[in-house]
């Protein structure tokens, strides 16, 4: 069955400038697909569109009707006061409202009820349980657990949130929903290791359809079915992974570029020899008859389009000489805020060469930590770097002192260089034409970030500090950091959530959890080995064992009186049953007297059913 059916889309903002032309592409129930892409190729105006939030100029959208469709790309406005509680509670609307009804009706019942009270109340505890009334506590527990979402943060008002963090509770909302399509725009940005690795077991257990926009490889590899690809407003398909996907659009690459190879030789071949006819043909027609021939041939020739490879930054960090073996040392560094204790008693030491990944939980202080090295935060202890150490610092949320500069003037005052030294450099970074005058504060995430690296890039480090460097960046621009990097001899310290980039590069690990940090002299599969092996090791904490039930002592007498015995007990057993059904047909018009001997007799049949497995064993 078909839950999502695109057909010949076109959308543009500028008349003649097509931002999805004939697009066209079908998605079948069940199927999780990966939406690949530059940043601004269309990707999330195709999901405005799926949503209804944004009108197409031609073609045909069809969603399946019958399904519950669910997008978390943007955040939805709540009322003010709204806790966070409030909002995952906003995910079981219906069912709250059926929960209100029934309270209301029960007012109303307690001082007698009508056979129509009754009718209705039972229906609505029947609509309350088949739409999981009963499991709404656990269901919203286990997906706070899972993207790790506090209980100390469920009572805070949702509006006092930083953007990363509306951006997990709305998440969490959009899976309580139960919804049939899932649409998720860049659902691991703002999500750390744990979290993220929590979703991909989620929708891989997921029964619905999913359709994600990600630039997280890692993620893409683990969850998706299929790649689709828009490139100039059309799409390209890859039926697997991004694994299968990188190799596939390679080698689609390499055979299109030699099918044009060999077209472009034979047609080389072919004018060469239509000219030489053509100049013996002079005095003779049947050369020239041939030679126009050839060239209809020519003609008549399909032609393979050139491949075009993607245009590349060309940069490269400039890198300062290290003398001495020391980077930097800390001893009994310790950070604090008000009773909560981020790190203490932290004693490390780093020298030339090392790449180390910085890892922990969001909220367990690992920007605090790099502030910390880098004197823009106070802390206890001693952090002393070597005389030669230049260190250059990218950021996780990157900001300009004149944003509304363009990226021009910004190169040109922050970096003091020639207008010809700002224009080579910003269009080493891709940022070329009229791009060049945009106002910094009106760039992308994506591009802030690269306008960022571009100045950092220029200067002589040894010393290269990421937070967070791949965020906001797509594919091909995390390829083209990941390259410059590579070249980088220098120490590299970074935060990443990006599990791709992590085992790029991490060769050592610090962990940061419960206050401490443990050091990890090894690369990151080794890292999660180690942790998966401790996680083993741990003693499992089972449920205290059952009650034995009773079974006889031994021998044919014992068991005939044991037989006898519970045959009695069971007579009685049903004999009280019986008494609560004439019980209740009496009070069928006292609701609070209903609901005590409705109790009452559950128990009664549960201890019943107790002592018929007894007597059935005993019988064995």
């Amino acid at each position: 069955m078909v839950d999502i059916q695109v057909t010949n889309l076109t959308k543009f903002f500028v008349i003649g400038e097509n931002l999805l032309e004939n697009l066209t592409f079908e998605i079948q129930e069940g199927e999780c697909v990966a939406i690949l892409g530059r940043n601004g190729c269309g990707k999330t105006t195709l999901f405005n569109i799926l949503t209804g939030q944004m009108d197409y100029d031609s073609g045909e959208v069809y969603v399946n009707p019958n399904k519950k469709l669910g997008l978390i790309s943007q955040i939805p406005r709540f009322p003010e006061g709204f806790t966070v509680e409030d909002v995952l509670r906003s995910a079981f609307a219906e069912i709250l409202r059926v929960r209100q009804k029934m309270e209301l009706l029960e007012c109303e019942m307690a001082n007698g009820a009508t056979d129509t009270q009754l009718r209705e109340y039972d229906a609505l505890a029947n609509r309350f349980q088949t739409g999981g009334g009963y499991e709404m506590d656990v269901e919203v527990d286990k997906i706070c657990n899972g993207l790790g979402i506090s209980a100390e943060q469920r009572v805070q008002e949702f509006a006092s949130l930083s953007g990363g963090e509306k951006t997990r509770v709305n998440l969490a909302r959009l899976l309580l929903e139960k919804t049939d399509i899932l649409l998720l725009d860049e659902p691991t940005n703002h999500l750390d290791l744990n979290s993220v690795e929590w979703l991909e077991q989620y929708i891989n257990a997921f029964k619905g359809t999913v359709l994600t926009i990600s630039h997280d490889r890692y993620f893409i590899d683990q969850v998706a079915d299929r790649v689709i690809e828009i490139t100039e407003g059309h799409a390209e398909f890859y039926s697997g992974n991004y694994s299968f996907y990188m190799d596939e659009k390679q080698a689609r690459f390499d055979l299109q570029l030699k099918q044009y190879e060999q077209e472009q030789a034979k047609l080389k071949q072919l004018g060469y020899t239509v000219e030489r006819m053509k100049g013996w043909g002079i005095n003779n027609r049947t050369l020239y008859r041939r030679a126009m021939s050839i060239q209809h041939r020519m003609e008549r020739i399909r032609k393979t389009e050139k491949p075009k490879k993607e245009r590349t930054m060309k940069a490269s960090f400039g890198e300062k000489e290290f003398s001495g073996d020391i980077v930097f040392k800390m001893k009994n560094v310790s950070k604090s805020f008000g009773d909560r204790t981020l790190f203490s008693d932290v004693n490390l030491t780093v020298e030339g060469g090392e790449r180390i990944a910085l890892l922990g939980d969001n909220g367990t202080g690992k920007t605090t930590f790099i502030k910390c090295l880098l004197g823009d935060e106070d802390c206890a202890g001693k952090i002393q770097f070597g005389p030669t150490v230049k260190f250059g610092y990218l950021p996780q949320i990157i900001h300009f002192d004149h944003p509304e500069r363009s990226l021009y003037d910004t190169m040109l005052y922050e970096k003091n260089c020639t207008p010809q030294t700002a224009r080579d450099r910003l269009g080493a970074f891709l940022f070329q034409g009229e791009d060049v005058f945009k106002q910094v504060g009106n760039l992308s995430g994506g591009e802030q970030s690269r306008l960022r690296l571009c100045m950092l890039m220029d200067e002589k480090i040894n010393l290269l500090i990421l937070d967070e460097p791949t965020n906001h960046l797509d594919i091909a621009s995390r390829e083209w950091v990941e390259a410059a990097i590579e070249e980088f001899e220098g120490v590299l310290l970074f935060v990443s959530h990006d599990r791709y980039f992590i085992e790029k590069f991490a060769e050592r690990i610090w962990l940061l959890e419960d206050g401490t940090i443990r050091d990890f002299p090894c690369g990151y599969q080794k890292y999660r080995s180690i942790l998966e092996h401790e996680a083993a090791a741990k003693p499992v904490v089972t449920a205290a064992p059952k009650p034995k039930k009773e079974k006889p002592k031994g021998g044919t007498k014992d068991t005939d009186k044991l037989i006898r015995r519970l045959e009695r007990e069971i007579e009685k057993q049903e004999a009280l049953i019986a008494e609560f059904d004439k019980k209740i047909e009496a009070a069928a018009a006292d609701y609070q007297e209903l609901t005590r001997l409705l109790n009452e007799k559950e128990d009664a049949e549960a201890v019943l059913m107790d002592l018929m497995e007894q007597w059935d064993a005993a019988q064995e």
